[in-house]
């Protein structure tokens, strides 16, 4: 039984396990190495381990190689089930038929995994995704011992870890590291090309002010609890589906639709979330899963006693997975929204709808039934536009397009244009999470990231914790 604890309470018990070790009392351990492939005879000078590995994204950042990271990655978790899935999925990766990869896992699951990980320092990027309760303390206590971190969203899930990460990004710069979390989204064609035809102000304009009512930029992200990862049916841990542990859905996957505000309506310029952010309200709501639901995405046969709380008298299990934030970022009018349902239509999967208002034209995402469930981006001139000349205008646009995203077409129908990216773009969601990766290695190797993207991480964790706060409250 998973026991919950304040975070508080475990960051004392992280300096007290580090105490310990450097008074060198002996501790218990329980060590395994597991090979998974056969390790490239190079070696390189990045070296990665994994902390605690709960997540299925934590496997993900491992589905390619890299040529300048060592194939040794080493282990520090707990023993038991979320391990044990982690490993499954390096080995599925390892030898798949196709682009094998050849990682090599050293696995420690003593204890005391976390002191034995800043005490031995056997890599330089500590890979976070997992229990998001830990997370912020694992990442602070991390950037204390230089290590560098590359961390799942969320990084904070409430006021206390948002407070506790500033302290580690003030660590971090401290010490020398870098502290990034995987914001996936950004490297999502539609999502892209939104981004980028909202930065031609001869099509789109300039972005409206919108109001709370009618926002100039509404994002919205629909999730589903059973999914297939890399080909197989996701087994989830039973804390995924405690708010405690894993966070409320307005603090977790509201992260990449907050983080997409910024990077789309202010690219590469620097939100100050003391100043730049005003939440106007929040709501939040639960999902219900049946007995029958658990099981089969757990495959437990009963509930945990921390999820009992959460039951209703007819056992149905209610989390509040679904969110929604009204907000202001540097004038502009938002909103953004999750929601969380079991299992998504046939064919369908995680969906997203984003709408850009600008004074000239709107910029579309949709996602649904008429799209085959596939992201497709619209532009929607205003209404008493001269098409004609729109239509000659968007074609002078859309070649500056091309220079970046050869192969991108535009398509009529009616008085709106389609945008269509060719399959080569359309990569999948697995597939960025090594995107993510790539660029954050280029920061290693440059020693530094853009100067907008700490401060941007700290107002987009503001803005999702703030907003639970007000929800709690019912604002």
């Amino acid at each position: 039984m998973l026991k919950r604890v304040s975070t508080t309470l475990l960051l004392k018990a992280i300096m007290i396990s580090v105490l310990v070790s450097c008074s060198n009392k002996k501790t218990e351990t329980d060590t395994a190495t597991t090979t998974t492939g056969t390790a490239d005879s190079s070696m390189s000078n990045i070296k990665l381990i994994t902390l605690d590995p709960g997540h299925f994204h934590a496997a993900l950042v491992q589905k390619t190689m890299y040529s300048q990271v060592d194939p040794t990655v080493h282990v520090y978790a707990p023993a038991g089930d979320d391990l044990q899935e982690h490993l499954k999925k390096i080995e599925g990766y390892n030898t798949r038929s196709e682009n094998p990869t050849k990682w090599k896992e050293e696995v420690y699951t003593g204890q005391n995994y976390l002191e034995k990980m800043l005490n031995e320092k056997k890599g330089n990027v500590v890979v976070m995704a997992g229990n998001n309760q830990k997370k912020t303390q694992y990442i602070k206590a991390s950037v204390d011992a230089g290590l560098h971190v590359l961390a799942d969203k969320p990084m904070a899930i409430n006021t206390e870890s948002f407070n506790l990460l500033k302290d580690a990004f003030a660590s971090a710069e401290k010490n020398n590291v870098l502290l990034y979390d995987i914001m996936t989204e950004r490297y999502e064609i539609t999502t892209i090309l939104q981004r980028e035809f909202s930065m031609l102000p001869e099509v789109f304009g300039t972005l409206q002010k919108g109001t709370s009512s009618d926002p100039a930029i509404t994002k919205e992200s629909v999730h589903h609890v059973f999914k297939y990862v890399s080909g197989a049916p996701l087994k989830r841990p039973a804390w995924f589906f405690d708010v405690s542990q894993q966070g409320e859905g307005i603090v977790d996957v509201t992260t990449h639709l907050v983080d997409l505000v910024q990077w789309e309506c202010f690219p590469e310029q620097t939100i100050n979330y003391q100043n730049d952010i005003k939440i106007s309200n929040a709501r939040h709501w639960k999902t219900n899963l049946t007995p029958t639901q658990f099981r089969q995405v757990t495959q437990l046969k009963t509930y945990p006693d921390y999820l009992k709380k959460d039951l209703s008298k007819d056992s149905l299990l209610g989390i509040y997975a679904n969110g929604e934030i009204n907000y202001q970022i540097k004038g502009i009018n938002a909103k953004v929204s999750v929601i969380w349902n079991y299992q998504a239509p046939e064919g369908a999967g995680d969906t997203h709808y984003s709408m850009m208002k600008g004074t000239k034209a709107n910029l579309v995402i949709r996602q649904g039934k008429e799209q085959n469930y596939k992201p497709l981006l619209y532009i929607e001139p205003a209404k008493g536009t001269d098409l004609a000349a729109f239509e000659a205008t968007l074609k002078t646009g859309l070649a500056k397009v091309q220079s970046k995203y050869p192969g991108i077409e535009i398509k009529k129908a009616g008085n709106i244009w389609s945008v269509i990216a060719p399959e080569k773009y359309h990569n999948g969601h697995e597939a960025h999470f090594g995107q993510v990766t790539e660029k954050y290695l280029q920061f290693l190797a440059d020693g530094k990231m853009p100067a907008w993207e700490v401060p941007n991480m700290l107002a987009k964790y503001y803005t999702t914790t703030k907003a639970l706060e007000m929800a709690k409250q019912g604002k």
